[in-house]
């Protein structure tokens, strides 16, 4: 009998406690997981279903799934052009951000100029402002300067009667300096931390091989801040794909966007929901896939770039 109780006192001696504060963390994991998921099922699930088992009284989780929504929405309602001008403006201001953020992030870690810490320590305060704050000032700039019209664009007509858009339009490329100004803030300070991580005497060891402040820049420095630019690359194109109240006013029928193009199945007779959760699950495949496939870049660029000085 004594040796049972040494026996067990001995194996309560060598039990591990369980292991609360982790699993406590894992569950709120998955809480928030959860929460955050569920919208873009539900999206998705919609978008699958016929109008009648949307607009049923009773959730239906069991359904077999169809994909006509997605065959109206590209045959019927010209889905391609407006992807082609998402396409073009979140690519052309993406960039052109990271190749403006990249310059400017230097020169305010490299160069001294009156200003320069002013205008580091404030940099993001800009970004602080809201697009729809932004809005009434730039209509106001884009009517005084005929953004809209100052560049034709290429009319094209895609085959099999997919539809018809304009590359290049003056309102695409007034987007594209406008979504520019809208993204550089965060870029130069992400990038400024970049910068600041690379040694000097690379720089100067380039210039005593002769190389030029160009030179310097593209074959030196902006090599050296690929993580940074991944970063900021995925966060600018984002902003821009989503956006919709400027791409709203400043875009015509051939040059809207895929946020326009989803609004527009809100209508007076209701809501087209299957079409539109439709348009929206296309919306959201290329922002996730990128920050799926760069999530390594994600991490490293934030946790990099934020640095002190």
């Amino acid at each position: 009998m004594a040796r049972t109780r040494t026996l067990d006192r001995a194996v309560g001696r060598h039990r591990k406690p369980i292991p609360w504060a982790t699993i406590s963390r894992y569950a709120a994991l998955i809480v928030l997981t959860a929460i955050t998921l569920a919208p873009v099922y539900v999206m998705f699930a919609t978008s699958l279903k016929e109008l009648v088992e949307i607009q049923s009284q009773v959730p239906r989780w069991i359904f077999m799934p169809t994909l006509s929504n997605y065959e109206t929405i590209i045959t019927q309602y010209r889905f391609t052009p407006y992807l082609i001008s998402s396409a073009l403006i979140g690519l052309g201001s993406t960039a052109l951000t990271l190749l403006t953020a990249g310059m400017a992030a230097y020169a305010l870690a490299r160069m001294r100029f009156p200003g320069r810490g002013l205008i580091a320590q404030t940099t993001l305060i800009i970004r602080m402002i809201p697009p729809a704050v932004l809005a009434v000032t730039v209509i106001g700039f884009w009517i005084a300067w005929g953004i809209g019209d100052i560049v034709p664009g290429i009319r094209y007509t895609l085959p099999d009667g997919l539809g018809r858009g304009n590359f290049l339009d003056g309102s695409q490329l007034g987007l594209m300096l406008f979504y520019t100004a809208l993204n550089l803030p965060f870029s130069i300070w992400l990038l400024f931390g970049f910068v600041r991580q690379i040694p000097v005497e690379l720089e100067e060891a380039a210039i005593v091989d002769g190389a030029n402040l160009w030179q310097v820049l593209f074959r030196v420095i902006f090599p050296l801040m690929g993580a940074g630019f991944a970063v900021s690359a995925i966060f600018t194109f984002r902003i821009a794909w989503n956006e919709f109240i400027l791409a709203l006013m400043l875009t015509n029928r051939y040059t809207k966007t895929l946020p326009v193009f989803a609004a527009e199945f809100i209508r007076e007779d209701g809501v087209q929901w299957g079409q539109m959760m439709a348009v929206g699950t296309l919306i959201v495949i290329p922002p996730m896939l990128l920050t799926f496939f760069a999530a390594r870049q994600i991490i490293q660029g934030v946790s990099a770039g934020a640095v002190k000085g």
